[in-house]
Formats: structure tokens, C-alpha cells, sequence
């Protein structure tokens, strides 16, 4: 096989090696000047100058003080030197944010950058006593925090498989194809995602019904007696008396799956434009499937339902809406969601 390209140049901005040093020190010995040996080496005058004073150093010979160049001391002194080289830990000039993190994560168990962002955004520390997100994870992977990996609940458990949209399947009403592009791309508020989420598999096991405001990422958790179409209804028609003269405002669409439990679902169309994703598609609800995710942290698959007040349900749903978001620049959805209310109502 022919090679068309020169392979021995010398390769340029490259550090001297321990090779090049001996060369160095041989030459030195038999008289030649430093421009000699860098012609010689094919290397820049600086760096071979800069070499030869940082190897040399002072002997004495015959009663006489003499500056001998050794390659073993440059080598030794440049390893020392590279030891000292990169960015450093700021662990100490940051250690009030350090453990703002720490304390917030423990007891709010916010994500890290919903910390470091909040923190930026309320002017909480000065920006030279901060360290950013990726910062962090890597203090993290390190054991430098009160803080592990198996500690992040997404880290050790993210999805590699691909999405795919599954055809020939029950499609219960409009099709989310039929979605128009200001649902789509969210820049219109009061369009929902809407989902149940089961305990254990029985049906004497109470349900969470939870719905998901794709712009301002408000969640709503209700929780009721089954997974069926009259106790879904009775959830909605409640949250109808509630919302009053305003629903349809504030719910412009709702999107589902094809479960059975909302079968029932397109009845709202009066009030309410009601989309259907495709089957086996759960991506096409992502929003709503995140926070379904996020509950998860506190009630894990299997456990019972029942066994969790409507106060303990409540307060998940505070939790969730008061989690600062990067995608909303670090408010948290409480905050976007009464500002886009104030917007269409007054």
C-alpha cells in the first residue's frame, strides 16, 4: 500500500521529551550554542533557551563555580512544573455555595442546575464565588460533595432506547397529527398533558390523575378511586366547577393516550379541544411523562396509593411547581403559570 503523505516531519507545539533533553545535554557537551541545537532539533530558539536554563545548574570544578546543563534535571523539573498545570478546584473560595447545594438538595432535592440557576437568578452569590452545573457533576463524580450519583435519581437510569410509533392500534378521537403548531412548539399557554399513575396493579388501589401545562410546565395531581372512565370524568368535571367561566381559557386542549380510562374524554369537546397521541407513544406526551417521573420520587412503583393522604398528594404537587426550571430561565411554574394567567384573564 503507497503513503502519498511525509510522516517525519517534526510535529510543531509539542513539549520536549526526556529523548530530546539527553540529545540536548550531548550537544552542550561538544560545544555547539544554543541556536546550533535548536537548528539541529528542528525546534523554536525559546524553547530549547527556556530548556537549557531550567536543567542547568551550578557545580563546582577545579575550586570553580560552573552552570552544567543535566537532561535528568530538566525532565525532573518539567514533570514538577506540568503537576502545577490546569484550572484548580474552587471548593474553598465557594464553600457557602457548596453547601447551600448541599442543604437545598437534601431537603428540597432539587436538581443541581435548578440550584446553581435559581441561585443566579435571585442574585444570591457573586458570580466569582459560584461554579456552574457541569462543575458540580463533576465534583460529584469526584466525592467531593455530600452528594453521590446513586443520590440523582436520573443519572443512573436515563433511557437509550429510541422512540418509535407503533400503527394499527385504537385511536380513541383526534389524532395529536391534527395538533396545530402553536401547541406543538408551545408558544401558546393552556394547552395540557394528561395521565394516570397506578401504585400496585388492583383495582381496590386509589389512582393519581395528573395534568400537565406544556408552556409554563404547571402540574396538576388529583387523586381518585380508580382507573376508570366515571372516576377520570368526575376528577375533570370537578376541576371544571373549580376553573369556572375561565376553563376554557386556561383549557384550551388536553392531550391523552388511548387508555380506556379516558374514553370518555372527547365529551369535553364543548369546553375543550381534546387530542389522542399514537399509540405506544408515550414521547408524544413528554412533558406530562417527566413530572409523572418526578412524582415517582416520592411515591415508587408498587407502593400502594391508598396509603398516601391527599395532604402528602398535595404537597408533591407544591413541590413540583415550585421546582426552578431552566427551560422557564429559573422560574418555577407556579411563578410562569400566574404570570401567563394575569396575561389572558386581565
Amino acid at each position: 500500500m503507497e503513503q502519498y503523505n511525509h510522516t517525519t516531519n517534526a510535529r510543531k507545539n509539542k513539549h520536549l521529551n526526556e529523548y530530546e533533553r539527553g540529545q540536548i545535554q550531548l550537544l552542550l557537551e561538544n560545544g555547539l550554542s544554543v541556536p546550533a541545537i535548536a537548528k539541529r532539533l528542528g525546534r523554536v530558539y525559546n524553547t530549547i533557551n527556556d530548556d537549557v536554563k531550567r536543567g542547568t545548574v551550578t557545580q563546582i570544578k577545579g575550586k570553580k563555580k560552573v552552570e552544567i546543563y543535566y537532561a535528568e534535571t530538566a525532565q525532573q523539573r518539567y514533570e514538577e512544573s506540568r503537576k502545577n498545570c490546569g484550572s484548580k478546584y474552587k471548593l474553598l473560595a465557594c464553600q457557602a455555595f457548596i453547601s447551600h447545594v448541599e442543604q437545598v438538595f437534601h431537603e428540597k432535592t432539587f436538581s443541581l442546575d435548578a440550584i446553581v440557576g435559581a441561585a443566579k437568578r435571585k442574585g444570591s452569590f457573586p458570580t466569582d464565588q459560584m461554579v456552574c452545573t457541569k462543575t458540580l457533576y463533576n465534583y460529584v463524580d469526584a466525592g467531593l460533595l455530600d452528594i453521590s450519583n446513586i443520590d440523582l435519581p436520573l443519572k443512573l437510569r436515563r433511557s437509550t432506547k429510541p422512540a418509535r410509533v407503533r400503527k394499527n392500534k385504537k385511536q380513541l378521537g383526534r389524532s395529536i397529527s391534527e395538533r396545530p403548531d402553536c401547541i406543538n412548539n408551545r408558544s401558546e399557554f393552556g394547552h395540557w398533558e394528561i395521565d394516570t399513575v397506578i401504585g400496585k396493579k388492583t383495582k381496590d388501589d386509589d389512582v393519581l390523575l395528573t395534568l400537565t401545562e406544556r408552556l409554563t410546565r404547571k402540574e396538576i395531581i388529583r387523586k381518585i378511586s380508580s382507573k376508570s372512565t366515571v372516576a377520570v370524568m368526575k376528577a375533570l368535571n370537578t376541576l371544571i366547577d373549580e376553573a369556572g367561566p375561565h376553563f376554557s381559557t386556561v383549557f384550551k386542549s388536553i392531550t391523552s393516550d388511548n387508555g380506556s380510562e379516558f374514553s370518555d374524554l372527547s365529551s369535553l369537546e364543548p369546553l375543550t379541544t381534546v387530542y389522542f397521541a399514537h399509540p405506544y407513544s408515550s414521547f408524544e406526551r413528554g412533558t406530562n411523562e417527566r413530572h409523572n417521573g418526578l412524582i415517582r420520587r416520592f411515591i415508587p412503583k408498587g407502593k400502594r396509593i391508598s396509603d398516601y393522604s391527599a395532604k402528602f398528594i398535595t404537597k408533591i404537587q407544591t413541590w413540583c411547581n415550585s421546582l426552578p426550571r431552566k427551560i422557564l430561565d429559573y422560574l418555577s411554574p407556579d411563578e410562569a403559570f400566574d404570570d401567563q394567567l394575569m396575561l389572558c384573564i386581565y
